[in-house]
This record gives C-alpha cells, structure tokens and sequence, in this order.
C-alpha cells in the first residue's frame, strides 16, 4: 500500500525503474508542453508520453498508433503548484496519468492496453525525462482507490479487504505503524478516571466569556490572516511532549474545533501523521496539491470521520487537507494528530504550508497552546469553579 520510493535529482536525464514494466513516475513542468520517454534496455523501443495543455497522448515509438483517451481532456494545467504523475502497469496493461497527488481519485488519463502486450511493457527499464523536471519515482503502479480509515486486524472482515473500504493498520508505513500504536489504545481517551468531566470542562472553557479556551480562540483569530480577523478560522493545539527534532513540531497534538471552526488548506512538511478522533466529528476535504491561486483547486474527496476513527497522512498521499467542525455538528470536535519525518528525511521542513485568504501561499510553524498536563490542570479549575458557582446559586435560590 505505501510503495518503496526514491527521491529524483532535478537534474536526472535517464531514470531506471524499481522494477521492470512498473512503477509511478512524478514530475514537475513549466512549459506549454513537455514529454518523455519509457525505454525498452536496448533504447531503441518503448513509448513516447506527450503532454499539452488540452490532452496527453501516448505514441508506441516504433509504432504509428497513438494511445489516446477519449475521455482526456486535460493534460498540463495552468494552476500554479500543480505537479504530475504517470502510472506504468505490466501486470494490468494499463497506463494512468494525473494531476498532484498519485492516485486514482487524481486521474484524467486512463488506456487499457491488450493482454499480447505484457510481455513487452515488461521488458521497459528507464524513463528519459528531459527536459522536464523529474521529483519521484514509485516501485509500485496505481491500481485502486487507497482507504482513508484504518482499522486494526481484528476488526477486518474478508469484505473488508476485498472490497479496499478500510485500510489494514498493517498496511501503514512504518513510521506511521509506530504513531497508531501509540494512540489506537482504548485508555488513550479524554473522560479517564482521573477527569470524568474533562471534555465538558473544555466545552464549558469554549462558550464562557473569561475562560482560557474563549479567549484564546479569540486571540488567534488574526492567526492566518493578519489583516482579517476570523473567530472560525481557528483551533487550539495542546501539545503531548517535547519536539525531539523528528517532526514537524511537538509530534503529538490535541486540536480542538469548535462547531463551526476549520483550517485554512494546507500542507504537511512531507510528513508521516496519524489522525484520531477523540470527540465529536471533524470533516476533511483533500486536495490534489496545495494551489498559491486566487481560483483555488477543488478537492478530491470529503469525509466525516467520528469518534475513535483514525485516518493517515503519508510522505506522498492525504498531505493536503482542510478540517472543519461543522456548523450542524452537535459537539466540540478533539483530535489527536501525530507527526513524524521519514527515517531517511535529513532535511526537516518544521513548517505547515498553507493559502491565505488571497490565494497566497504563506509559511505557519506549528506551535504550541498550551502542554496537556498544565491544560487538563486548567480545565479542572475552571470546571470545579464553575460547579462551585451553580451549587452556590441553587443554595441561594433555594
């Protein structure tokens, strides 16, 4: 499910394939149009990929009958941010091609070729790529749609699997492997028995004028843009722990999302992350790619993930989203996020790229709130004042 990778300097001419006749080739253009070729080892056959901004088109090199979708209607686009992907699958005899992030629900190219021809897209070894700018190269082709929930062993079924609606917690990569157990556990709740109360207090906090966690939205409603103050657009992050250099940011985060309050669209750092929901419902939208452009890009997928559901981020998929409280939810959304680098990450982005309200990429370095020890002591003060003040007035009105 999370394919062997290998990062591509800017500057590669000629890229061997993992693997024989397969693998997912991504790459960044500048140009009104731009090609490439997939190469037999001889260097004498293979194919010739051709984008323009209105289609792509596949020509055999030694043949005179191009491969053409009739359903492609886009090849290059003009949004800036905009990277591309192109699917090579012997075992299927299909090539895939999209826009952003490599997966099916980014497709817009798509040729089935016959059977006779597995035996020649398997003898394909190298990608002669310039003049464009290659970025990653994938072991593995685009078959199905990736899960966006996870679930672990025992809860999978034979139509689960069958029918790719969760994905296989041992399907995660490796670091992410790491994150879900640290979080999947059914004493990692909020309400334990030390605080019973806990996620009322923080509900409380919220709609009280003077509690920490009402004016602490409100000092962030500048947050993300300076200049237009936006109560919704904002969220409180209580960090577990320290920054140990291996993420961006203190690894684990408790976001808090008021009915109604949602991020702006942004990025990951290329990070690995596991999300879980702790209360509530929070609702992602994905995005193929993370668009500085007044016009946007349209994401890909929505989903409303309830509490105890766990959703992924990898170093190549899900890394742009937006989360958002809906305003017809009926309770304060909990999240706790976990985020760590790749082993072989030496160079560490600490930032969350995101769009402003002007469609202009800006920087955001994940930051701090408050530590959960010292909130959670908060919560109980506030919450014991609270309850101190009601039986106080039923006392007097009584």
């Amino acid at each position: 499910m999370f394919p062997k990778s290998v990062l591509l300097n800017k500057s590669d001419s000629d890229i061997n394939l993992i693997v024989h006749g397969q693998g997912v080739f991504i790459f960044e253009n500048h140009s009104n149009a731009c090609s490439f070729r997939i190469l037999t080892n001889d260097k004498k056959d293979g194919y010739v990929v051709n984008y323009t901004p209105q289609n792509i088109i596949v020509d055999r090199i030694n043949m005179s009958s191009p491969l053409i979708d009739p359903n492609n209607k886009i090849g290059l686009s003009s949004k800036n941010g905009a990277y591309y992907w192109f699917s090579i699958d012997s075992q299927n005899q299909t090539f895939r091609a999209g826009i952003g992030e490599a997966r099916i629900e980014t497709q817009n190219y798509f040729y089935q070729l016959s059977h006779s021809d597995k035996l020649f897209l398997e003898s394909l070894t190298s990608i002669q790529c310039l003049p464009i700018l290659p970025s990653r190269l994938l072991r593995d082709p685009i078959t199905l749609k990736v899960p966006l929930v996870v679930k672990k062993t025992k809860e999978l079924t034979m139509h689960h699997i069958a029918s790719s609606q969760f994905l296989p917690k041992a399907n995660l990569s490796s670091i992410s492997q790491i994150l879900y157990e640290c979080i999947a556990g059914e004493n990692f709740t909020l309400d334990d028995p030390d605080f019973p109360e806990f996620t009322k207090a923080i509900e409380h906090s919220i709609a009280t004028k003077g509690c920490w966690c009402n004016k602490r939205l409100e000092e962030k409603s500048t947050e993300f843009n300076k200049d237009k103050p936006n109560i919704l657009e904002t969220y409180l992050r209580i960090t577990l722990g320290q920054n140990n250099g291996e993420s961006p940011g203190i690894p684990y985060v408790m976001e808090i999302w008021p009915k109604g309050h949602f991020s702006p669209v942004h990025s990951h750092a290329g990070a690995n992350a596991v999300i879980r929901v702790l209360n509530g419902t929070i609702n992602i939208n994905l995005y193929p790619f993370l668009c500085n452009d007044k016009t946007g890009v349209d994401p890909f997928s929505n989903v409303n993930l309830g509490k105890d559901e766990i959703t992924w981020i990898s170093t190549n998929l899900n890394q742009i989203h937006q989360l958002k409280n809906l305003e017809t939810s009926k309770d304060t959304c909990i999240t706790i996020q976990c985020y760590m680098y790749d082993q072989n990450n030496n160079y560490h982005y600490d930032y969350f790229d995101y769009i402003d309200d002007d469609g202009k990429k800006q920087q955001y370095e994940p930051d701090s709130d408050m530590d959960f020890i010292e909130f959670k002591k908060l919560m109980k003060r506030e919450w014991s004042e609270f309850k101190n003040t009601v039986k106080t007035c039923k006392w007097c009105c009584f």
